[in-house]
């Protein structure tokens, strides 16, 4: 069975939390597993703690800028992971200067998401990397994604379209804490109307679900957060 160290992964490092935020969605919708660090510091940790098969990387970062991270990637760690540049820099010397710092691609800001994605892809086929996950696992529950369904001890879950995707959304993301805002966008795939209500009860339906086939607990409250998996 597939799992999700079988998963793409991607690091995005960029400041800004709404650009942040709107790739990280893009990117988990397309089966993607994404980890957020909000400046180069922050995303040097996660580099030398994990391995990624891509990051997405802006220049003009708190702490450690984006032309350091990349030095350091390529000379320090000896890091081949490709990197896609996000910037506001449309100067020709400057995509000449992060080329030859090691940068693989450069994206100018404003961008569409649609370029960005394909511009992933052509990186994954290039370095050869191919991971379909087709299955998620957390304690008893199984997702299989291929098929969309759901499956606890071995029982089928019953479970509305934006309940599996509540659910497949928390399972790519084990560790994450997400918001109302955050499950409401990537479930319902709209904008989110500020109506609280509407992720409270799917997550009291799905827990209901969960618990007539099982006892343990699979989603956890984030007290004036959100919800994220159970431990």
């Amino acid at each position: 069975m597939a799992n999700e160290q079988n998963q793409l992964t991607i690091l995005i490092i960029e400041d800004d939390e709404h650009i942040n935020n709107v790739i990280f969605k893009a990117l988990s919708q397309e089966n993607l597993l994404c980890t957020q660090a909000f400046s180069g510091s922050e995303g040097m940790i996660h580099v030398t703690q994990h391995d990624y098969d891509l990051v997405i990387l802006d220049l003009m970062l708190p702490g450690l800028s984006g032309e350091s991270f990349i030095q350091q990637l390529r000379t320090e760690l000896q890091s081949d992971i490709p990197v896609i540049v996000l910037s506001a820099k449309d100067k020709l010397d400057n995509k000449l200067s992060l080329f030859a710092l090691g940068a693989d691609d450069y994206i100018t800001k404003p961008f569409e998401i649609e370029e960005l994605l394909a511009r992933i892809h052509v990186h994954v086929k290039r370095k050869g990397i191919n991971k379909p996950v087709t299955s998620y696992q957390h304690k008893n529950l199984i997702l299989h994604a291929n098929t969309r369904s759901v499956e606890v001890n071995s029982t089928k879950l019953s479970l509305t379209k934006q309940e599996y995707q509540i659910l497949e959304v928390l399972l790519k993301n084990k560790s994450r804490v997400f918001t109302k805002q955050d499950l409401y966008e990537l479930a319902w795939e709209d904008h989110y109307i500020g109506e609280d209500k509407t992720i409270t009860v799917h997550i009291s339906n799905i827990r209901n679900k969960l618990k007539q086939c099982d006892k343990e607990s699979y989603i956890e409250t984030v007290w004036g957060i959100g919800f994220r998996l159970s431990p």
